[in-house]
């Protein structure tokens, strides 16, 4: 709905899954139309509602790559307003102060800068890795290989990792931007998994924690998957804090698709790997082009490119909460199709 009198696009946070997703999806969408929006019920489907740090930092950071004017911009607020105006490239910091996602800052900011007249430079601080959304390793490897396609060159520069509750991650990423997204189709199955798992890989990040965590869950991941041929390795990386990050994926002509599962205390590391095995069996048997994290990261992608499609397995509410937003603020109707009982298909004509 559009309050008239102000000339505010409302955006309820509480629509579909009531994460920050509608936040991002709609400061991202409000720089690019040169929008003026209200955003209300900021994250009311989570136990901490409101701007926690993370949510925060997304909307400093947008605030700060095109001058917008906001008000009630602070942590926990559940309502705030949002008025760009122009969008400007160059060197930008933005350190959340936690180990909240670093990632999920760049993706509110990274489709604008992409779109804009000069390249930028941009230097994160916080988490890289924390369980709860897309890691640095999926941006670099299955994210960024996509928006190449699309036009625009990114590079990145990893000073250190950060992983959950430590945080302390620092990373850089370098934005080669376009004047304008060139549409992509992913709909062909990323590979033939009989024949070819020289496209699969199984890596484990640890820092800080025991070599043979990580061994454990390698072995495990090949017993599941019968992945004995697959190449793999663990890497012991530096972080402020204890850390595990487990990682399948799988090559496609196009990009890599990235099943990860983080660490935790009292998992072991079987489950991890357990975990992870079972999104990849998900996503081999529905033949898909797209995993389901990377479907939703891709919907704003075609949408500002004004068409393209993938296939993918079952939408997540994550997703369709993010195809609701795109439309609401761009008028957009991006079509969902079920192919198979396991397989479905995004498109925009």
């Amino acid at each position: 709905m559009v309050d008239k009198s102000a000339g505010f696009i409302v955006i309820d946070g509480s629509q579909g899954e009531g994460g920050g997703q509608v936040l991002r999806t709609a400061l991202t969408l409000s720089i690019l139309t040169n929008k003026n929006i209200e955003l209300i019920n900021i994250r009311a489907g989570r136990n901490k509602s409101g701007l926690l740090r993370q949510h925060l930092t997304a909307v400093l950071a947008a605030q700060e790559v095109c001058d917008a004017v906001v008000e009630g911009v602070e942590l926990r607020a559940t309502s705030i307003r949002f008025s760009p105006r122009k969008v400007k490239a160059g060197h930008f910091n933005f350190a959340i102060g936690s180990a909240g996602s670093t990632v999920l800052v760049c993706q509110t900011i990274l489709p604008v800068l992409a779109l804009a007249t000069k390249g930028s430079t941009v230097v994160f601080e916080g988490g890289t890795h924390n369980g709860m959304s897309p890691s640095l390793s999926f941006l670099e490897q299955s994210f960024l290989p996509i928006l190449k396609r699309m036009g625009v060159s990114c590079s990145i520069k990893t000073s250190a990792l950060g992983f959950y509750p430590a945080g302390g991650g620092k990373w850089q990423i370098t934005i080669a931007p376009t004047e304008k997204l060139k549409p992509v189709h992913l709909t062909a199955s990323g590979c033939d998994f009989s024949e070819n798992k020289n496209n699969c890989c199984i890596t484990a990040l640890v820092s800080l924690l025991p070599e043979k965590i990580g061994l454990r869950e390698v072995k495990a991941a090949q017993k599941i998957l019968n992945w004995h041929d697959v190449p793999n390795n663990v890497q012991q990386v530096i972080t402020p804090g204890p850390g595990n990050s487990f990682q399948l994926s799988v090559n496609s002509e196009t990009h890599r698709n990235v099943f990860e599962v983080v660490g935790q205390v009292g998992v072991s590391a079987e489950l991890v790997a357990k975990r992870a095995a079972g999104h990849v069996k998900k996503y081999i048997d529905a033949q898909a082009a797209v995993e389901e994290h990377l479907a939703d990261q891709l919907l704003l992608l075609i949408a500002l490119a004004g068409s393209g499609s993938f296939t993918t397995t079952a939408l997540s509410l994550h997703a369709t909460t993010n195809i609701e937003v795109i439309h609401q603020l761009l008028g957009i109707d991006l079509k969902v199709e079920q192919l198979t009982p396991l397989l479905w298909r995004v498109s925009l004509a």
